[in-house]
């Protein structure tokens, strides 16, 4: 596939909105980061698990089924089960919290386990888990798409969504939040890149930068390149990839000078290949301080419930826990919120 360069700003898909380049970045991440990365997947056109046949790559996560017997775990909260009584939400299967995660998203998030192609891994799943125990109930997953979280929340379908959505006020109209972690973006380059920091406007003059389209992280980037014209100096230049296979290697090689993908993402590429930096971040709902959150229907009662679980975590342990586990201590929170300000309506 080829780059595109442009300077136009698409508008923000409704249900998509913060995190509408998650699963494209997550593919990317996917192909460079996994332990375990075949000769297709190197070329764009693996699946979205962690699988394949190749030798390993060294990484300080288990990325197999082993990992489930690492999961922390918890007994039932109690003022979380008294809750979600008194809220008269029935889930979906009794006795059980049926939850909807990406299973083809990317490590540390949530992924599928390199040696099989059914068992969740990563921090979503293990909140996932954390959240049905302190509600006294069973943990059930569903691996869904990203396009198909929204439609199953909203139409009962699955009784929480955990996979990576950042709160909107857009979404805020159809679905209540409980958040669990910060909504950062990293700007990442080449190790071998002369480009060290990226913290402000004139940071990018003159570079390349790969941005998903239609992204508020695209919004955030040209707006600094509005900036930067504004002060006489080149602006920079945003690059889109259809292809994330590709767009990694435009990095890698120096045909791109910086990328822009989840933090998260971004630190655990770092860490497993060593091929790229980060070298700044950013809240990815600019210009509010936005947050990651567990998301059910709207006014279903769930959300009160599985915040105090989440407040539980955060007091004793497992949250700082949870997040060790996968490398996103910079993503910690220092409490859960339900529903608080997000991105902004385009």
């Amino acid at each position: 596939m080829h780059a595109r360069t442009t300077r136009s700003v698409p508008r923000l898909a409704t249900m998509v909105g913060l995190f509408v380049t998650a699963t494209a970045t997550a593919a990317l991440a996917l192909t460079a980061c996994s332990a375990v990365v075949t000769d297709d997947e190197a070329q764009g056109s693996g699946g979205g698990g962690a699988s394949g046949g190749a030798a390993a790559t060294e990484t300080p996560f288990d990325l197999t089924t082993a990992n489930v017997d690492a999961r922390p775990s918890i007994d039932a909260v109690p003022e979380a089960v008294a809750a979600l009584k008194a809220s008269g939400f029935t889930p979906v299967q009794p006795g059980k919290l049926t939850v909807a995660i990406n299973g083809a998203g990317a490590p540390p998030t949530a992924f599928l386990a390199e040696d099989d192609a059914k068992t969740l891994l990563g921090s979503d799943p293990d909140f996932a888990s954390l959240l049905a125990d302190g509600l006294g109930l069973e943990y059930s997953p569903e691996n869904v798409a990203w396009a198909d979280w929204p439609l199953g929340v909203e139409s009962g379908k699955y009784d929480l969504a955990l996979t990576n959505i950042g709160v909107t006020e857009e979404r805020k109209e159809l679905f209540d939040f409980a958040t669990y972690r910060d909504a950062v973006m990293a700007f990442t380059v080449a190790d071998g890149s002369d480009v060290t920091a990226i913290d402000e406007p004139a940071d990018v003059s003159g570079l390349k930068v790969i941005v998903g389209s239609g992204t508020n992280q695209e919004r955030y980037l040209l707006d600094w390149f509005d900036q930067n014209e504004g002060a006489g100096i080149d602006p920079g230049e945003p690059v889109y990839f259809d292809d994330m296979a590709a767009a990694s290697l435009a990095l890698t090689s120096g045909r791109a000078d910086a990328s822009i993908e989840p933090y998260s993402v971004a630190a655990f590429r770092e860490q497993t290949l060593g091929e790229t930096r980060i070298v700044g971040k950013f809240n990815s709902a600019y210009p509010v301080d936005g947050q990651i959150g567990a998301v059910t229907a709207k006014g279903s009662g769930l959300a009160e419930p599985v915040q105090l679980v989440f407040a539980s975590l955060i007091k004793n342990g497992q949250y700082d826990e949870v997040l060790a586990r996968w490398g996103q201590e910079e993503e910690a929170i220092p409490e859960s919120l339900i529903n608080p300000p997000g991105l902004p309506k385009p």
